[in-house]
């Protein structure tokens, strides 16, 4: 997770600005609102209900960032697991199981390992799921190899994520009780990861890059759609720049995502996949990553450095209101 910041100028942003950036849009941010939650948090996405957060936080006493599931508010906050250091996490669509990644049961992983750098992914970082309390617990994944950044299909039947082997990161999907795994992505020098369903379950979008840059600061990234057969495969964005984190919207048509701008201002962007129009959504000289966006597509959740001490490498999460957009998938 990188939080390296720094401030951009609007003149910057312009001359970025090719056809279908909403350059008018480029530095006016909707209602942003800070999650008075305790300590620090990232990575949070958003229940079927809309009601509850599941994502990683970092309390007092935690040696480690932990899945933490919490009220919108912060004001409800409960850890899910309590060993090893835990990573992504998700909501079943019916909203009574979670699943998520940790190496709880690989406490002889070298300390060094981090799931920031690609070059020392935690190999042993497992997927599990559980209910919403922490109990239940069911290990689907055995392998000494690096399994993270999950997700589900919106009708449930199958279980998105990332692995990596030998250094090379696929996409893969399996049922959620962890039969009929499938590698998706088949691309020696591509690195793919960050994956989440459209709303027809086929339909993945999903962020790369390639493997000579595994070890590049702020490394060109690219977003990708592809069917969850691995045919179908269409680039979405074109320019040389970072965009990773894509999160696709209830109305099919759109998604939010992160682009690093020079030198390494991190901001959010909406995008339409049909048209290719950019809209900016954040001008803040803070890092802005991870955005999620509510089931009704009114709340767009993410994670920001904004507000914290200078100098300190820590995230908050904070809510935008974009009931403007249209987001929704309903009439």
């Amino acid at each position: 997770m990188k939080t390296k910041r720094a401030f951009s100028s609007l003149a910057t942003v312009l001359l970025l600005a090719g056809p279908g950036f909403a350059q008018d849009d480029a530095v006016k941010e909707l209602p942003i609102t800070r999650i008075a939650h305790p300590g620090e948090a990232a990575e949070a996405y958003f229940s079927p209900d809309g009601k509850y957060l599941i994502g990683n936080a970092k309390l007092e006493g935690d040696q480690h960032h932990m899945v933490y599931m919490m009220s919108l508010d912060g004001q409800e906050m409960r850890r899910i697991n309590d060993k090893g250091q835990d990573a992504c996490s998700y909501f079943f669509p019916d909203g009574k199981r979670l699943i998520w990644t940790s190496t709880r049961d690989r406490t002889d992983l070298d300390p060094d390992t981090s799931y920031s750098d690609p070059l020392h992914y935690p190999q042993g970082a497992e997927l599990y799921t559980s209910d919403l309390f922490g109990k239940d617990v069911v290990r689907l994944t055995d392998n000494a190899v690096y399994e993270a950044e999950v997700s589900i299909s919106p009708d449930g039947q199958w279980i998105l994520f990332t692995r990596q082997t030998d250094g090379q990161l696929d996409l893969w999907r399996m049922r959620p009780d962890g039969t009929e795994e499938f590698q998706i992505t088949h691309t020696p020098e591509w690195q793919e990861g960050g994956s989440f369903y459209l709303g027809d379950s086929k339909t993945i979008l999903y962020r790369a890059w390639k493997r000579e840059h595994d070890a590049t600061r702020g490394k060109p990234m690219t977003i990708y759609t592809i069917k969850h057969d691995g045919t179908g495969q269409k680039q979405i964005t074109h320019d040389e720049e970072t965009n990773w984190a894509p999160y696709p919207a209830p109305d099919g048509k759109h998604f939010a995502f992160v682009k690093m701008l020079p030198p390494h201002n991190f901001e959010l962007f909406l995008m339409n996949l049909e048209t290719g129009e950019q809209r900016r959504l954040t001008d803040n000289p803070a890092f802005d990553g991870f955005p999620a966006i509510s089931p009704d597509g009114k709340t767009l959740a993410f994670a920001s450095s904004r507000g914290g001490v200078p100098g300190e490498r820590k995230l908050f999460l904070f809510t935008m209101d974009v009931s403007s957009l249209g987001l929704g998938g309903g009439p």
